[in-house]
């Protein structure tokens, strides 16, 4: 199995069990002339990420697989997943579970959706949390219902330029039947202007969306931006990288109505795509529009503590325009997925997470940016991932780069015409410096190629 779940005292128990007193006693059987007389050159003990980066490494001499290294990034990251969130999330009776529809009978399920909703809270700093979404685009696109029935105005909602391109199509999709005009507001130099957004905001605006840091990596001044929509009573929803609050500030410090996130990076495998992960917590005010499943903790009638789906009656998904949302199932496996990858790291181990993503990819920007035909696109401080302007077509630049063994990172033409010439690069804790130096060699060469 990929994790072995033995503590010491359960090996003691073992051993007991069978009348043994030490490991070393299952060997007795073993003629001492045919018992290794020397001791094991294994080295000093490794970090788990450094024993699998080992491993992959053996297993990379192995032909036929594309074992390009990741710097893909823009909502899918190749963050390092602790052994024990697949060991634990694939049991059968998590792996093969699902959304149940006489929920109470599922107690483990229930309590596993409660678990996640509390760890999400602490990460966001927000007072309450649903039991999941489908994924980071969708939340974006409840948060803005929900504001909406919050605060009663249908003038216009307002997103940010910055924000992820798909999540705003997926917006725009979402609003295009209903009253609400969709304003985008325009980030030039990678970040949001504080007056553009004043000026983009009426009486009428029920919230403003905006991505910390944002879909170029970048980091502004949130707070301020937050303040400046709360001046005009709308409500700001914030989506956020979940890794990056082991660093940065949470959003209910700083003013935070709503906040969405996609989890994918806690826990759970890129997979070409998806499945993923949607989250969504808020202020206590709101919790009655909280779409989704809500379970609450409570006392059954042997007073015994159990869990219930609460806030919310049977019937509200089919309610139309009194329910609050059509969302009525959650990603449970991969919501559980990140509550054991966060029960796993700790707020230690997340905070490592994020420094080294952090560190490793201002070390990545600097590399590049000395690459003859490259240069940093923004000025200002960023998280995780950078953009480059790229002297050649950036396509063929990373197919070039492709065949060379790195996913080099994405071309942002396709979603930004101003930015044809741009390229988005993500640098996650798993990545070494050998492999940094071997991607900006990488582009050294495709660029010299031409």
């Amino acid at each position: 199995m990929a994790y072995l779940a033995n503590t010491p005292d359960d090996i003691r128990v073992m051993l007991r069990t069978i009348g043994l007193d030490s490991l070393d006693q299952l060997f007795d059987m073993v003629p001492p002339e045919f018992r290794l007389k020397r001791a094991l050159d294994v080295g000093p003990a490794l970090t788990e990420l450094e024993l699998t980066n080992h491993i992959s490494g053996l297993l990379a001499r192995n032909q036929g697989a594309d074992q390009r290294v990741c710097f893909l990034g823009a909502g899918s990251y190749d963050h390092f997943i602790p052994a024990v969130v697949d060991h634990l999330a694939s049991r059968g009776e998590f792996y093969t579970a699902y959304t149940p529809y006489q929920a109470e009978a599922s107690q483990g399920t229930l309590q596993a959706s409660f678990e996640y909703q509390t760890l999400v809270t602490q990460l966001t700093g927000m007072d309450v949390s649903n039991a999941s979404l489908y994924d980071g685009g969708s939340a974006v696109s409840e948060a803005l219902l929900m504001a909406l029935t919050v605060t009663r105005r249908f003038g216009r909602v307002v997103i940010a330029e910055t924000v992820h391109p798909e999540y705003r199509q997926i917006a725009a999709t979402t609003l295009e039947h209903l009253e609400p005009k969709l304003v985008t507001i325009p980030g030039p130099r990678g970040t949001i202007d504080p007056a553009t957004l004043a000026a983009a905001l009426t009486d009428d605006t029920a919230a403003v969306v905006l991505q910390y840091p944002n879909v170029f990596g970048q980091l502004e001044d949130i707070e301020a931006l937050v303040k400046t929509i709360h001046a005009r009573g709308a409500l700001a929803i914030v989506s956020v990288d979940p890794i990056s609050l082991g660093l940065l500030r949470r959003p209910g410090e700083y003013g935070a109505d709503i906040v969405v996130a996609e989890g994918q990076g806690l826990g759970n495998p890129m997979s070409f795509g998806g499945p993923y992960l949607g989250i969504m917590a808020c202020r206590e005010d709101f919790l009655r529009k909280l779409p989704g499943r809500i379970v609450g903790q409570t006392i059954d009638r042997h007073g015994k503590r159990c869990w219930v789906l609460t806030l919310q009656t049977r019937e509200q998904h089919i309610r139309r325009e009194k329910a609050t949302s059509n969302i009525c199932t959650n990603q449970g496996l991969l919501a559980l997925r990140s509550s054991i990858y966060l029960a796993a790291m700790g707020p230690g181990g997340l905070r490592q997470a994020a420094e080294l993503s952090a560190r490793k990819a201002h070390y990545a920007a600097l590399r590049l940016a000395a690459v003859p035909g490259l240069s940093l696109a923004f000025p200002g401080p960023f998280f995780k991932e950078f953009v480059v302007r790229c002297a050649e077509d950036p396509r063929t630049v990373l197919t070039a780069v492709g065949r060379l063994g790195y996913h080099g990172g994405i071309a942002l033409g396709r979603w930004y015409p101003g930015l044809a010439d741009a390229i988005l690069i993500a640098v996650t804790e798993k990545r070494t410096r050998e492999e940094i130096d071997g991607l900006a060699a990488a582009y050294e060469q495709a660029l010299r190629r031409g």
